[in-house]
């Protein structure tokens, strides 16, 4: 194996499933790597909000002067964007050197895909001389690998229910399986204005030191500005964060508290928070891109997140047309989703996605076939999200709106055809 390519193939191979959580596996081969992390640890859990923490988080530390390293997942475009070293994905040679240091160590030891790539991450950043490092939870918290690191301040962003077959079918179970990766003594930050009571209580039962919107931290705002009062510091006059929607405010007031709860070790100034807020980037997340017509790329594949995505759209304006691309996996809760945006499409394009695991297009019309819609609307399906796409974009006017969602898989199928219009910036 001599490509990134070949040991993500091998990867692939290894595991009969696709995920099977558990810590055993993970932690022996970590143990046998002696990997150890030498920076303060912020672990982030959540449904939806993870990766929008992470930007945020990462922007201002950056911003301050800290090294920083990121891991998320999963990527849109290229697997180095899963780890970011100083703000830039890390080079694929440097990632190899972390698979070959997790294939010696793991003998017989069968890992999933998520797990040896996670490993192999970890292996980069613990080698990369990091100030700080924030990790992102793939799925759960509690279970997920990468929870055998131990978070000096976890932060748990909204929680819904997704995953329901793994992690339960109500948010005080799902809740429960986020706050696995809190540690006794340690800052726990809760960003969900409404966290489940499990939460809380599994907060209390180990002793985790506990923060929540609303009594540790609070935010106001208005159209211009906001502001953000913690246990000792507060800012004042905030421009909003450059990530779009109301919905990064709960984002933003975590990450604020985390900042806080770690200034001690990672001290920040009011300068980097501005700036920080100001500057951050994450494609895919409510993202716009210049051009006409409108385009709106958004990573939104559960009820929560399209709630979120349809009220972000509202507070746009007003388009004559709005054409929808969307793509998922079959294990979601798709008429749901497909209902709550059909009060904004008119033209509906559904597409297949390069995964078994995924609703063909012809199975998402036949779901959008059996549910109430509005007087002439129509969708089409095809193949994959280029293809999506390019037929949006061929029949809106440049006074229109195209809007792709769903799947990480449908959102960067998207991207790569966006580059050929040559739309690949973001709007601030």
């Amino acid at each position: 194996m001599h490509t990134l390519q070949d040991w993500l193939a091998h990867c692939e191979r290894l595991h009969p499933k696709a995920i099977e959580l558990g810590l055993e596996r993970v932690r022996a081969v970590a143990g046998r790597m002696d990997l150890r992390i030498g920076a303060p640890v912020f672990t982030v859990a959540g449904t939806n909000g993870k990766g929008s923490t992470c930007a945020m988080l990462e922007a201002i530390l950056l911003r301050a002067g800290f090294r920083t390293g990121v891991y998320t997942s999963p990527h849109l475009l290229r697997f180095e964007e899963r780890c970011r070293i100083a703000g830039q994905p890390a080079a694929a040679d440097e990632l190899i050197a972390g698979f070959e240091c997790v294939e010696r160590a793991r003998g017989q030891t069968s890992l999933t895909y998520f797990e040896f790539t996670t490993l192999a991450i970890l292996h980069t950043l613990a080698r990369s001389r990091l100030d700080a490092l924030v990790l992102e939870v793939g799925l759960g918290g509690r279970l997920d690998a990468v929870n055998a690191v131990d978070a000096d301040c976890a932060i748990i962003t909204s929680i819904g229910v997704d995953h329901a077959e793994l992690l339960g079918a109500t948010r005080e179970l799902i809740g429960r399986e986020k706050a696995g990766i809190m540690r006794a003594g340690r800052p726990a930050i809760v960003s969900d204005p409404h966290p489940p009571q499990s939460v809380l209580d599994h907060a209390r039962e180990i002793g985790a030191d506990l923060w929540l919107a609303g009594r540790d931290f609070r935010v106001t705002s208005d159209r211009q500005q906001w502001s953000w009062t913690g246990r000792e510091r507060r800012h004042a006059g905030l421009a909003h964060p450059a990530l779009r929607g109301a919905h990064q405010l709960i984002n933003a007031a975590g990450v604020l508290a985390a900042l806080e709860a770690l200034r001690a070790r990672l001290p920040v100034t009011a300068h980097a928070v501005r700036s920080g807020l100001a500057l951050v980037e994450l494609p895919g997340r409510f993202q716009v891109l210049p051009g006409q017509p409108t385009l709106v790329l958004d990573v939104a594949h559960n009820p929560h997140a399209v709630a979120a995505l349809a009220a972000n759209l509202d507070a746009m304006g007003f388009y004559p047309v709005t054409h929808a691309v969307f793509g998922a996996m079959a294990d979601k809760e798709l008429a749901p989703m497909l209902a709550r945006m059909d009060a904004l499409a008119e033209c509906w394009y559904f597409t297949d996605l390069p995964t078994p695991r995924a609703a063909s297009a012809q199975a998402l019309h036949e779901i959008w076939r059996g549910l109430p819609h509005r007087r002439g609307a129509h969708a089409h399906c095809f193949a994959n999200p280029a293809q999506a796409l390019a037929a949006a974009h061929a029949a809106a006017k440049p006074v229109d709106r195209i809007v792709v969602f769903g799947s990480f898989y449908t959102v960067g199928g998207a991207l790569e055809q966006a580059r050929v219009f040559g739309r690949g910036a973001a709007q601030g």
